[in-house]
């Protein structure tokens, strides 16, 4: 990729985002795969710290908002208000706090019935209600008597910075460079949603809404795209994609919570690979807008930092830090993973619920090693909340990278793990630095 393309002078950082644009999440060519099941045989676990995406929640925006008056049809009746972490959502998260007991248990990192003592653990969330109450709720499923406080700073259903993907710094310069790179490295990927934006009109029968009839929506296109790039907000996109992500997202939701096919899909009965079709808007457009490397470098930042900080606390067992999908995309693109998709999900990315893993390890020599899984429920789990241990666990899925290679155990060598944070970390201040030094 030249620098032409990026309009970027700087040699040192031209350099930098060309390496950054060959670990994009759609420019990674290998694909993870999967592993044995967080067991690494002839290694002892010492620590793990999750970054995890909330549960099942109800759509953002309520039946008064657009998205109630795109279709003609009812959506389903949540058990909880807008945004808000569902019933089901929160049965589903015990479930997954219990498989983390009897996983760490069987490891010997924890004991049964454990009992923290001071910064052994840390459970650390955004302060929005869908990702209080997951954390909550996985507490409660992994360390039942603990009585484990939910550290969260900021009041209450507002971002925590630390989770909020938005931009610490934006220039001009800047956000023609982000829209320069969008359009080179996922043109091809939005124009190729034009069949998905077609499949959900249908589903919603849009043309029978209220919101057509009246002109609020009209035939949903992928040419009329508006990028919003603004210091400290995310990255948004403006135009018919923004109304296609949100049917999308409330039709995957009501897919997981709704457990009669037909109505999930308001009387058509959807395959397998239609529900995947439908996810893929949304899926696309958190990869564009979280995973293009000039964004992930510059929202993921403040995590990335809290993750490598607990990764080298000498006194901690389990760290849990609760975020949004938004979070686990940036800051897997900002790492450098290997493009995959995840199995046996409608969600190809970052399913519901979905957690980055990561758990260190020691071999008979004290060497330290580090594994890095995604691990969440299947869309079968999910919707037929399905109990969880260790004869029927979690899909557990092996991410790699780009920047550095496991041993013949699957393993990354401790220093390689921190050298791959470090570059993300620097990244974030040389690209931060050249935009703010040209005002």
């Amino acid at each position: 990729m030249s620098r032409k393309i990026w309009g970027i002078r700087n040699s040192a950082i031209a350099v930098s985002l060309t390496i950054a644009v060959c670990i994009n999440l759609f420019s990674a060519t290998a694909f993870a795969k999967e592993d044995d099941g967080l067991l690494h045989e002839g290694y002892q676990l010492q620590q793990v710290v999750v970054l995890s995406r909330h549960n099942i929640r109800a759509p953002l925006s309520g039946g008064d908002s657009l998205l109630g008056k795109v279709t003609p049809y009812t959506w389903h009746e949540w058990s909880s208000s807008p945004s808000e972490l569902s019933l089901k959502g929160g049965v589903l998260e015990t479930e997954m706090g219990q498989f983390f007991r009897k996983w760490l248990v069987s490891q010997g990192l924890i004991t049964e019935n454990y009992h923290p003592a001071d910064g052994e653990v840390r459970v650390y969330s955004n302060s929005k209600q869908r990702t209080i109450a997951t954390a909550q709720y996985f507490t409660a499923g992994m360390m039942p008597t603990a009585n484990v406080r939910i550290e969260y700073h900021s009041e209450f259903d507002t971002m925590d910075p630390v989770f909020n993907p938005q931009l610490t710094f934006c220039t001009d310069e800047y956000v023609k460079d982000v829209t320069n790179q969008i359009n080179a490295l996922h043109s091809k990927e939005i124009a190729e949603l034009q069949d998905n934006y077609d499949l959900v009109s249908r589903v919603v029968d849009m043309k029978d809404s209220k919101a057509w009839k009246s002109g609020e929506v009209t035939k949903l296109v992928t040419t009329d795209n508006v990028y919003s790039i603004k210091t400290f907000d995310e990255p948004r996109v403006k135009g018919s994609a923004s109304t296609a992500v949100s049917i999308s997202d409330a039709l995957v939701l009501q897919y997981y919570e709704e457990t009669n096919d037909s109505a999930a899909g308001f009387g058509k009965k959807l395959s397998n690979k239609q529900w995947k079709e439908i996810s893929e808007i949304k899926d696309a457009y958190g990869e564009i807008m979280f995973g293009t490397p000039l964004l992930a470098a510059n929202v993921a930042y403040p995590l990335v930092n809290e993750i490598n900080s607990e990764m080298k606390n000498p006194s901690r067992k389990f760290t849990f830090l609760c975020g949004h999908d938004s979070n686990i995309g940036s800051v897997l693109a900002d790492l450098g993973v290997q493009s995959y998709e995840a199995p046996n999900s409608v969600e190809s990315r970052t399913p519901i619920g979905s957690k980055i893993v990561f758990s260190k390890w020691s071999n008979a020599t004290g060497e330290n090693f580090w594994d890095v899984d995604l691990v969440y429920q299947t869309t079968e789990q999910l919707r037929a909340v399905s109990m969880l241990d260790l004869t029927n666990p979690p899909q557990i899925y092996d991410l790699k990278f780009n920047s550095i290679t496991p041993n013949e155990d699957g393993l990354y060598r401790e220093q390689d793990i921190n050298d791959m944070f470090q570059r993300a970390i620097n990244n974030y201040f040389m690209i931060r630095d050249y935009y703010e030094a040209s005002l």
